[in-house]
């Protein structure tokens, strides 16, 4: 029982929830990226590819993910919210045994994915570059983390065609205009317990007002670039019932924040940005690409 515990300890440093979310994301990109080649890999190829390019993923992500967990354990021991981490907590103890085992993740994940494409190891360098920038930043999430959140969804396509399309770049944008929505709304969720750490970046350095104001911005362009994905992608009705659905979801939840101010609502919109939104939208995706 230690020693499953240890091995949980190391795996949980890699933020499971997120790097699982970020997986997906790949794999469906793979769906998506080979549904729109001119000739589709034969089945054994595919599914080959999509075995190892999300194993690749997984490793590529839960390493950027445990490199942000390291860098900012500090940051996370000052914070109510992020305190019972493991960093913090000193589960991994000292903080240095645990970066041995994430440098080790993103040394085997460069090597893999330069096995799948080189364009596959250009977007995985680009993620561990972002994440290791992440913090040296006035702006929240814009352009480090952006950069960052394309990795999966690139390193799923160019594992598959080494050609760029509008599909490709749509998608990019869909992520662009999603992520305020899902990083701001839990800061504005904690914002005291931001403020009490010291994180005086926007969203954090204006009022709250202004900021749930331009989340409903980025909840109308997130609608407009997923009705869009729709005529380029030609991907059916199912995918834009469902669009729909969770982009309507997505904007009343941020107009009820512009009207509400409160944590419990910008909480709300957290949680359905996630899987909910971002998950259930790609899912909709490959299964309209692959009936």
């Amino acid at each position: 029982m230690r020693i499953l515990r240890t091995i949980w300890i190391y795996i949980e440093v890699l933020k499971v929830r997120e790097t699982l979310l970020l997986g997906f994301l790949g794999l469906c990109s793979v769906i998506i990226a080979n549904s729109s080649r001119p000739e589709s890999l034969p089945a054994i190829s595919l599914g080959s590819t999509l075995l190892l390019a999300t194993l690749v993923i997984l490793i590529a992500s839960g390493g950027a993910n445990g490199l942000t967990n390291y860098l900012d354990r500090h940051v996370d021991a000052r914070m109510e919210r992020t305190r019972g981490r493991v960093f913090p907590t000193k589960r991994i103890h000292p903080a240095e045994k645990g970066l041995v085992w994430i440098l080790f993740l993103i040394a085997l994940g460069l090597g893999l994915s330069w096995f799948l494409h080189p364009y596959v190891f250009l977007a995985k360098e680009t993620m561990k570059v972002a994440a290791a920038v992440f913090r040296k930043r006035a702006i929240c999430v814009f352009p480090q983390g952006v950069i960052a959140s394309y990795a999966p969804v690139l390193m799923g396509w160019f594992s598959v065609r080494s050609d760029t399309t509008m599909e490709l770049i749509l998608l990019c944008v869909l992520i662009t205009v999603w992520l305020p929505l899902h990083v701001w709304s839990v800061m504005v969720s904690h914002r005291n317990d931001y403020l009490a750490a010291g994180l005086r970046f926007f969203p954090m350095s204006v009022s709250v007002g202004l900021v749930v104001r331009i989340l409903v911005v980025f909840a109308l362009l997130l609608n407009i670039t997923a009705v869009w994905l729709f005529f380029v992608g030609d991907y059916g009705i199912l995918y834009l019932v469902i669009a729909l659905v969770l982009g309507i979801a997505m904007l009343f939840s941020s107009i009820k924040l512009v009207g509400s101010h409160h944590s419990k609502d910008a909480w709300k919109l957290y949680k359905l940005s996630s899987f909910p939104y971002l998950g259930m939208i790609f899912l909709a995706i490959c299964v309209s690409v692959l009936l």
